[in-house]
C-alpha cells in the first residue's frame, strides 16, 4: 500500500519540536543520556553569554549551508496504564528542502491504530505548529526566552563539552528547563535534558525530556528524542523518536553570516 505523502512548510529544519506535547495526548486520550562523569578540564575564557551568541551564530551558519537533506525517523508510543496498555510504532521519511520545506512520507505503521490516529498522526501535523514563525520566536533557545547558567565542562569521547543550565523566562510549555551541552569546537548542542517549563496537562504528574544529537558530515542533526512522562492515575507514556538514514542531498560552505537574528531557533 502506498501512504499518502504529508506536505508541511516550515520556517527552519532547526526548529525545536516539542516533542513532549504529544504524550499528554495519550494520557489526555485515555483518561478524557545521562552525561558522563566530569573530568578534569581547563575551563575555556568564555561566559555562558558568549557560548549562547557563538551557538546562535553557528547555527545560522549551519542553516544558510544545509540545503536539502533525508532522512528516516522511527516514532514510538509505549503507554503502560489505566484503562490498558497500548503500543505503536510509525516509520516516516522526512524529506527537508530550504529554506521551509518539509515533506513526511509514512513507510509503515504497527500497533494500537487509536494511537496511531490520536497521537503519531497529530504528532507529524505538530511539526507544522511548532515551525510556524511565531512559534520560532517564542520558543527559540535565545536569552529573549532563557536565563542561562555556566554550569561547568565535560570531557567527553567527541572532545570538550560546554554544559549550562537554561532557565525559561516564561511558563510557555514550549520551553524548558534543564541543561544542554555544547560542543566546545563546533558550537553546537549535543545533548539536551530536562522538563517542560509548564505542565502540559493536569493528567500529567511529571515529564522527563532527552533529546541527543549527532554530526553528520558539518552539520549536527537529531540523533533521539526520549520523553518519559507519569500519569497521575498510574499510567508511564514514553515516546522515542529515532533518526537514521541521514543522507545530505545538498550543503554548501559553512560561512560567516553578517547578522543573526534573536528570534532564530538554535539547538
Amino acid at each position: 500500500m502506498r501512504w499518502p505523502k504529508l506536505k508541511l512548510h516550515a520556517e527552519s529544519f532547526i526548529a525545536v519540536s516539542p516533542a513532549w506535547i504529544l504524550c499528554l495526548l495519550i494520557a489526555t486520550a485515555m483518561l478524557a543520556q545521562q552525561p558522563s562523569p566530569p573530568a578534569s578540564a581547563t575551563p575555556p575564557p568564555l561566559s555562558a553569554e558568549q557560548v549562547v551568541k557563538k551557538l546562535q551564530q553557528r547555527n545560522q551558519e549551519r542553516a544558510v549551508a544545509l540545503r536539502q537533506f533525508q532522512s528516516t525517523r522511527i516514532y514510538r508510543i509505549q503507554y503502560h496504564g489505566f484503562p490498558s496498555n497500548r503500543d505503536a510504532e510509525m516509520v516516516v521519511k522526512m524529506e527537508y528542502e530550504s529554506p521551509a520545506k518539509k515533506e513526511f512520507t509514512v513507510i509503515s505503521q504497527t500497533g494500537s491504530q487509536f494511537v496511531i490516529d490520536h497521537v503519531l498522526k497529530k504528532l507529524l501535523e505538530g511539526e507544522r505548529e511548532a515551525t510556524d514563525a511565531e512559534n520560532q520566536r517564542r520558543t527559540a533557545l535565545t536569552a529573549d526566552n532563557y536565563d542561562f547558567q555556566m554550569d561547568g565542562y565535560e570531557n567527553t569521547s567527541s572532545g570538550l563539552q560546554y554544559v549550562l543550565q537554561v532557565i525559561p523566562k516564561s511558563h510557555n510549555k514550549y520551553l524548558y528547563r534543564g541543561k544542554i551541552w555544547v560542543d566546545a569546537k563546533d558550537f553546537a548542542v549535543t545533548q539536551m535534558e530536562g522538563k517542560p517549563a509548564k505542565n502540559p496537562s493536569v493528567w500529567i504528574k511529571k515529564t522527563q525530556i532527552e533529546h541527543k544529537y549527532e554530526k553528520i558530515d558539518s552539520f549536527w542533526l537529531p540523533e533521539q528524542n526520549r520523553t518519559e512522562s507519569v500519569v497521575r492515575l498510574g499510567g508511564r507514556a514514553t515516546l522515542t523518536i529515532d533518526y537514521k538514514d541521514y543522507k545530505i542531498i545538498e550543503a554548501g560552505p559553512i560561512t560567516s553570516v553578517p547578522d543573526v537574528s534573536q528570534t532564530t531557533a538554535v539547538r
